[in-house]
């Protein structure tokens, strides 16, 4: 039973509908077999591109759709309960994005942006190291000046890269000033993957979303120059978290479609099956954890929409974006556990999706910080804002 949507033009549930029947004739049919494969499904993403989607956030002068993040927030969710590889990948996509849109000056927009919206280039975003995840100003990849004056060297490693080694793109973080834990002397820059001394590893050998590559990148002496700067000097990391609170709603749209993805898989099973003479949704216990599953998908959904309007309200969202990544990720491993449940010995086999879903839906409480972090931020909110403020939109 797919979601229940409502939009406020008919263009927007055109869009729906178009995204929904995309992902029940190009995803769905695919999904399971390359995910079994590992295979990177490249194809999908310039389709996606083609059709517009990869776009739909940004404005239309940017070469976007100047999509409401509502709106764009369900496509995911489409996406998501589909294929949740794909999904997560055309977040990251607009993470990747995002620096460029923001913060590039009018020449570094026209000139690179269009293929990036388009499909024709993937990005992916490079924050992590392997002792700076949580803690990002602890990285000590460094971007260092040429010599010149003209560009920069960059060294060191980044880690959990999402398209690593898959990617056109790199927009990567690295230290131009300061020491270790300076969070004023880290920098922006936007690399192309085939710029030389930029090593992608082996990908990680991953307990779920097989088919989204994920792998360390090094930084081997690799020359950036001043032109593939994004911002000031030093402004790199206010860059990069800008776009996370997007970026964790993008994420908790995924997880909220994977959720409804397991759902339907356990409701159609449960309405098929029968024990006792009876389908095995008529037995209470299994009628009572379904009912438990489509309130937690719900509540996820309202809450990402409510951060969402925020948004699009140009209005502060930071708490509600973390709150929203808490929940729907949450709720996604409760339910994706849940559906191998209802669906008992055969939800334990690759059979059914369920265990799949199971497993994918593990990784959304750690990557665009952890549940344990969106506690932290949200309890920071918490201490200094005005949370009884009245808007008037």
């Amino acid at each position: 039973m797919p979601a229940r949507r409502t939009f406020r033009s008919a263009e927007h549930a055109d869009l729906i509908q178009l995204v929904r029947t995309i992902a029940a004739d190009e995803l769905a049919p695919r999904a399971a077999q390359a995910e079994a494969d590992e295979e990177f499904p490249r194809d999908v993403f310039r389709m996606l591109g083609e059709v517009g989607i990869l776009g739909l956030p940004y404005p239309e002068e940017l070469g976007g759709s100047g999509l409401p993040y509502e709106v764009y927030l369900q496509v995911l969710e489409e996406i998501g309960a589909v294929w949740a590889s794909v999904g997560v990948g055309v977040s990251v996509h607009a993470l990747s994005c995002f620096g460029l849109a923001t913060r590039g000056t009018p020449e570094q927009q026209q000139r690179w942006l269009p293929e990036m919206l388009g499909g024709e280039l993937l990005g992916a975003y490079c924050l992590s190291e392997a002792h700076a995840g949580s803690d990002p100003a602890a990285m000590t990849a460094t971007a260092r000046g040429d010599g010149d004056g003209d560009g920069y060297v960059l060294n060191g490693a980044k880690a959990w890269v999402t398209h690593g080694g898959q990617a056109d793109f790199y927009k990567i973080m690295a230290r131009t000033s300061g020491a270790q834990g300076d969070r004023h002397g880290i920098s922006c820059f936007l690399v192309p993957a085939d710029t030389p001394g930029l090593v992608s590893d082996v990908p990680e050998r991953k307990m779920g979303l097989t088919g989204s590559t994920t792998a360390a990148l090094r930084l081997e002496g690799v020359r950036v120059p001043m032109e593939r700067r994004l911002g000031a000097e030093g402004d790199g990391l206010k860059i990069a978290l800008a776009g996370l609170d997007a970026g964790r709603l993008g994420i908790a749209a995924v997880a909220t479609g994977l959720a409804q993805g397991a759902l339907d898989a356990a409701l159609a099973y449960a309405q098929q099956r029968h024990t006792f003479g009876r389908r095995i949704i008529d037995h209470q216990g299994l009628g009572f954890i379904l009912a438990d599953m489509e309130a937690a998908v719900v509540a996820a959904r309202a809450t990402l929409l409510h951060a969402a309007r925020l948004k699009d309200a140009d209005l502060p969202f930071s708490r509600e974006a973390s709150i929203a990544k808490l929940v729907a990720t949450d709720n996604a491993m409760k339910v994706t556990t849940d559906a191998v449940q209802v669906l008992g010995g055969a939800g334990y086999t690759r059979e059914f999706p369920v265990e799949r879903y199971m497993r994918e839906a593990k990784v959304m409480q750690i990557f665009e910080g952890t549940n344990q972090i969106q506690r932290m931020v949200i309890g920071r909110h918490l201490d200094r804002d005005n949370a009884g403020a009245i808007t008037r939109v």
